[in-house]
């Protein structure tokens, strides 16, 4: 391939690029790297045919030149080749590489091998199922996935599941004066066997609802008052943050996420300690 005809391609490609036609702005790019790898500008091309597969979450292609992107990239300087790099090996269940894509971004992992299983602390998700979102809370195991820490209310979604995220911020949350980034949702990377169950409760005061609350999340269940806006979620709790939430006495609905003979031991204990004003009924799987 001469040079002319390289240039001309690329100037086809980054068209395509800017009518988000990734598919064929990735397909341009990849001709042009396939005889010129180690240009001056290759790897730029290298990394935007790895983010158009990106874009088309094609991770084994985004995986695939992700790795030729931070191959050119410098280390410990923030190239965000190795960010989408690890996002992509994250997804492919390479672990070597996604530990060497984070540090090579230059961020500090646990020590070991295999799958990171770290505290980078609390952040939020913008859940995307067959069109519908919603935003909840999530505790960071690495610097792209989070287990999900709110019992959501879109179908199909559970309370503990593992989801990858997007690495840009669409959006914050500030909550007591500290701000939370949100994030994209790319994919569910591990479901959650913890069933979703309604149920009506009756509680005397405020404190009563909070101790139900705990009761579940020190089983490691999942416990979502109708009433309560979600500012933190239970993975906060032992840091600087406070679990934080708007909560009534009185007939209330509580989203539980817990195995349903789980669920009735705990309520029966929590409405069983001889205080006045507890009691549960219509404990409900919800589809």
């Amino acid at each position: 391939m001469r040079k002319s005809e390289a240039k001309r391609l690329i100037d086809e490609a980054y068209e395509a690029w800017n009518a988000e036609e990734w598919l064929t702005a990735a397909g341009l790019l990849e001709q042009v790297l396939a005889h010129y790898p180690d240009e001056k500008r290759s790897a730029v091309w290298w990394y935007d045919a790895a983010l158009a597969h990106k874009f088309l979450r094609n991770w084994a292609k985004a995986y695939e030149l992700g790795r030729e992107a931070a191959a050119r990239a410098p280390r410990g300087e923030g190239d965000p080749a190795y960010w989408n790099l690890g996002i992509a090996a994250t997804i492919q269940r390479d672990w070597a590489t996604a530990r060497a894509a984070w540090t090579g971004f230059g961020i500090e992992l646990p020590d070991g091998e295999g799958e990171i299983r770290g505290r980078f602390g609390p952040a939020c998700v913008r859940l995307d199922t067959g069109g519908e979102r919603e935003v909840v809370w999530i505790d960071r195991l690495c610097p792209t996935r989070g287990r999900v820490m709110n019992v959501p209310v879109t179908g199909g979604r559970r309370f503990g599941e593992i989801v990858v995220h997007d690495g840009e911020p669409k959006g914050h949350r500030v909550v007591d004066g500290h701000e939370f980034p949100v994030f994209d949702e790319l994919l569910l990377f591990e479901a959650s066997d913890l069933p979703t169950l309604t149920v009506t409760v009756n509680a005397g005061e405020a404190a009563d609802l909070d101790a139900l609350i705990t009761l579940f999340v020190e089983q490691n269940y999942g416990a979502e008052p109708a009433s309560s806006l979600n500012v933190l979620c239970a993975c906060c709790s032992e840091g600087t943050h406070e679990q934080e939430r708007t909560v009534h006495a009185g007939a209330q609905s509580v989203s539980l996420a817990a195995p349903e003979p789980e669920a009735r031991r705990l309520l029966d204990q929590w409405a069983g300690e001889a205080l006045p004003g507890r009691s549960w009924s219509g404990l409900e799987p919800v589809a």
